[in-house]
């Protein structure tokens, strides 16, 4: 039998407020220092102290610069014993806070002298100048990036705390590119992703296919439309609750909305403009709650040109940054070169008719 979508299309803030009913942050799990990237920080430890005593920055003789007045190269300083040599990333001597590179310092047998002055700290990393006692090893709510990661090692950590949300995509046949392009936007994006194809677009083949795995979130990727071979709000209806099919958001108009057991459902269109915009306006918010994330960086430019939209539904539209003001490269239908070119999505709102030339407008970067 073929199904339609309901004449009146469920506005997108109904359908989101649905999904994120009951759904509260996963707990914070200790995961090694590899797979950490990009998850959300969540009770990370502080860090000691790095260095933890002063270190020579570089090769050369460590000494005390107060020791060092009026030393040049037309007036040496007579030293009354060799001074100490020490190599990059040795602790420095007691009493000595500078070192001098080795042509500063003449040594002849057991007499040596100074042909240069110093300031306290030169050639010196001071202890704690590179991590400071007591730093958090990541940003809570922020996502874990390298340069995290690096403090994390250096400070001899093996693991650490972040919330991953475990995402579990079923790939209806005919889907796979799309499925894939999610998949790859859902690992960067910190989640640990498993997939799943289904034994065929028939309902029951993708029913069989949505047996609840241990997850936090299942999407399902294509069967949404209304054609004779999309079962896959059939196939929902039959395992859970579908709770709005059908979304008055451009692109991505057959979505769909429900609820395996506790699970959050959402359904993805198969085409990949369709899809990822789903992913935005609806997964990324469910992530984010999931994560208890920070929210998201939101960049401030003038349109370089007006964005023209249809009232009584939500359109996407992809931007580039260019001249310091967004360019509107796509509104509601995505051709693939806009979505490869897209810095950044802004959200038309449903009651909007656009926005004209040069207005600021607040846009989501694509990658953060």
């Amino acid at each position: 039998m073929t199904q339609r979508l309901p004449s009146s299309l469920t506005p997108l803030d109904t359908a989101l407020a649905a999904l994120l009913r009951g759904v509260d942050p996963v707990a914070p799990a200790e995961v090694p220092l590899a797979d950490a990237i990009g998850c959300i920080a969540a009770g990370t430890p502080l860090l000691a102290a790095y260095p933890s005593r002063d270190i020579a920055a570089a090769d050369g003789w460590a000494l005390s610069a107060n020791d060092l007045v009026g030393a040049s190269a037309y007036s040496p300083l007579p030293l009354t014993e060799v001074p100490s040599w020490v190599e990059a990333g040795d602790a420095m001597p007691a009493g000595c806070d500078c070192v001098l590179d080795a042509d500063a310092v003449e040594v002849s047998g057991p007499l040596a002298q100074v042909l240069a002055e110093a300031v306290p700290g030169q050639g010196v990393r001071r202890a704690g100048s590179d991590i400071v006692e007591r730093t958090p090893a990541g940003a809570e709510g922020h996502p874990v990036g390298a340069a995290d990661l690096m403090l994390a090692r250096i400070a001899g950590l093996e693991t650490i705390g972040v919330r991953r949300p475990r995402l579990h995509i079923v790939n209806v046949p005919d889907g796979t590119a799309t499925a894939q392009l999610i998949a790859g936007i859902a690992r960067a994006a910190g989640l640990d992703v498993k997939t799943h194809e289904a034994g065929a677009r028939d309902e029951a083949s993708i029913a069989d296919a949505l047996d609840v795995f241990s997850c936090d979130i299942l999407l399902t990727v294509g069967g949404s439309g209304v054609g004779h071979r999309d079962a896959a709000i059939a196939a929902l209806a039959q395992r859970g609750e579908v709770m709005a099919h059908g979304l008055a958001l451009q692109p991505g108009r057959t979505a769909a909305v429900g609820r395996l057991g506790r699970v959050p459902v959402v359904v993805l269109p198969g085409s990949p403009a369709s899809a990822l915009a789903v992913w935005l306006a609806l997964v990324l918010p469910l992530v984010d709650r999931l994560s208890a994330r920070r929210p998201r960086l939101k960049v401030s430019r003038p349109l370089a040109r007006k964005i023209a939209s249809s009232v009584g539904i939500t359109e996407i539209a992809l931007l580039a940054q260019e001249h310091r003001a967004w360019t509107p490269l796509a509104v509601g239908e995505w051709p693939l070169q806009a979505i490869a070119r897209a810095d950044a999505w802004l959200l038309v709102p449903a009651g909007d008719e656009g926005f004209a030339a040069a207005t600021p407008v607040d846009a989501h970067l694509m990658r953060e």
